[in-house]
């Protein structure tokens, strides 16, 4: 290949080929292995690369096979768990300090494995992914290029601005003090990333927003699904998971984490809103029997998690709607005991770290009449991606990712496309989806609508959702805009800006010897000497430390 690739479009005959032109051997390092979104798209690149011919290994500090997507537990990827020693929190708190520990950590035990050790074969390109801070590391110290992805930056998400980007929450002095060595961390690291990417051009413009240091530019390679495993019928073993879930009753799903920031409460606000607002014909069309289904990943290691199911419950009990929990594999013995006898007798069902099974039911069935978007601001979302591909109707908070995804559909837009012959044409697309403010009545509103479509407006909606998640979020486009990214990076060979030369080194190493010998009384009798000596050795290390800084804020 070329000593270096420019930044542009991916070439055409990539597109065309589903092999590659150029073997890779490719790690992934990746901080948990869970089932939310980020590891979705990590396993469908990771799928996709290695389908095109690429060696592809995942490396992780956490990884639980009841916690887990299926591709990464039946030997179809490569996952490499590194346990780490290091804990998720002390006392509930210092989680950013111990994430990045916990990278580090990662990073260490991968570089004695190739470095030393040398039973692990050396990689020709890393991709990290969500935590920034081994990324200098893996270019200095194991000579090799990285490709950064994206997602929101963490030190929004710690102020709490996540929620509301035009109006943060404050953030105090003492957390400010707490917060700055890591915030400095992630934009250092992120600049030494030889190819930046993000799952959106919301990210992207946040990043260089929040970022405002780094030049480099930010590509945009949406997450692509697997649509052929959207569309597989259920097996013998899916029927089995989803006995405890099915019923016949019309249904909304909620897919997304028990997490606080993803705002499920919405749903249920919109759900109650509804039901009070179902006229005598849209009663007598069975609409009052209509449930809300929300699952997702739950980790009970996770205070975050239990919060949020306990604060979605005390919403049901206010509103006096009965619920069910389906816990999988999560510890029943530690979860709030349910006031339905089932899932199909419940007005709200709880789905913990449901199964891949269950998920291809809930976006299959033809009882489904809607799939609930509630995070605002959302970086990406391959949830309302995953409910065009299913042709579903999809309800979603007007903000962040799903403006790019989702078309909504009270509108016409103009979206430009590519032909045959390379040029670029724009095209009108017809909306699938719904796309609201966050509130319970504005979704209620929404809710009226799709529930009285007719079948033949929602065959249509459901033949143009299908097409457009085909059309711009294939795993294959995904995949191509990845690999490109990791021929760029291989293309402009080992990286040469290690922070410390051949004269820091000797300038560091001639003081310790003389610090050493200055601190033994044995060997050095001049006490007049000793302390202009000291001063000088502490000097040489604060020059040092100077021109290391220097050089990694400025690259000079």
């Amino acid at each position: 290949m070329a000593s270096e690739i420019e930044a542009s479009t991916v070439p055409k005959e990539m597109v065309e080929t589903d092999e590659a032109p150029l073997k890779l051997r490719i790690a992934i390092l990746h901080p948990d292995l869970g089932i939310g979104g980020a590891e979705r798209l990590i396993v469908d690149a990771a799928l996709g690369l290695q389908a095109r011919g690429h060696s592809v290994e995942i490396i992780t500090s956490h990884h639980d096979e009841k916690h887990s997507f299926d591709e990464t537990n039946d030997g179809t990827l490569k996952i490499t768990h590194v346990p780490s020693f290091i804990p998720r929190s002390i006392f509930n708190g210092f989680h950013i300090y111990l994430a990045i520990l916990r990278q580090l950590h990662l990073f260490f035990v991968i570089l004695v494995s190739v470095r030393w050790r040398k039973y692990r074969k050396p990689y020709d390109v890393y991709i990290v992914d969500q935590l920034s801070a081994s990324v200098p590391l893996v270019r200095w110290l194991l000579g090799r290029r990285v490709v950064f992805y994206c997602h929101f930056p963490d030190k929004l998400l710690a102020a709490g601005k996540e929620a509301n980007l035009d109006k943060p929450q404050e953030m105090s002095t003492l957390k400010y003090i707490y917060r700055w060595p890591a915030d400095l961390i992630e934009e250092l690291s992120t600049g030494y990333s030889d190819v930046l990417l993000a799952n959106s051009q919301f990210t992207s413009t946040v990043f260089k927003k929040v970022f405002s240091s780094i030049d480099k530019n930010i590509e945009i390679v949406y997450p692509g699904i697997n649509i052929e495993a959207y569309e597989q019928a259920l097996t013998s073993e899916d029927i089995a998971d989803v006995a405890p879930i099915r019923s016949n009753r019309p249904t909304l799903i909620s897919l997304n984490r028990f997490e606080r920031k993803k705002n499920t409460a919405l749903a249920i606000e919109a759900y109650v809103s509804l039901l009070s607002s179902l006229t005598p014909a849209d009663k007598s069309r069975g609409h009052d029997q209509i449930r809300l289904v929300i699952a997702g990943g739950y980790d009970p290691r996770l205070q975050d998690n239990i919060d949020t199911l306990e604060h979605l419950i005390s919403i049901c009990k206010a509103h006096s709607l009965s619920y069910f929990i389906h816990p999988n594999s999560t510890p029943s013995a530690s979860l709030p005991q349910s006031t339905a006898k089932s899932s199909s007798a419940a007005q709200v069902t709880f789905i913990l770290n449901f199964t891949q099974g269950q998920r291809r039911y809930l976006l299959q069935s033809s009882d489904t009449v809607a799939l609930l978007y509630t995070p605002a601001n959302e970086h990406f979302g391959i949830v309302p991606v995953e409910g065009l591909i299913s042709g579903l109707p999809v309800l979603a908070v007007n903000s962040g990712g799903p403006i790019e995804s989702l078309v909504d559909y009270s509108t016409h837009t103009k979206e430009p496309k590519t032909g045959k012959n390379g040029k670029s044409k724009s095209q009108s697309v017809q909306g699938t989806a719904w796309l609201r403010s966050p509130s319970p009545d504005a979704w209620s509103a929404a809710l009226l609508e799709i529930i009285r479509l007719s079948k033949a407006e929602r065959d249509a909606l459901s033949i143009r959702a299908k097409a457009r998640a085909k059309d711009k979020f294939s795993m294959k486009q995904m995949c191509v805009g990845f690999e490109w990214a990791l021929y760029r990076a291989t293309a402009m060979g080992k990286p040469d800006d290690f922070p410390i030369g051949w004269i820091d080194l000797l300038l560091m190493a001639a003081g310790v010897v003389a610090a050493v010998w200055v601190m033994s009384p044995d060997k050095w009798q001049w006490e007049v000497v000793k302390g202009p000596l000291q001063f000088g050795v502490l000097l040489t290390f604060f020059a040092i430390s100077i021109r290391i800084w220097m050089r990694l804020t400025t690259g000079r």
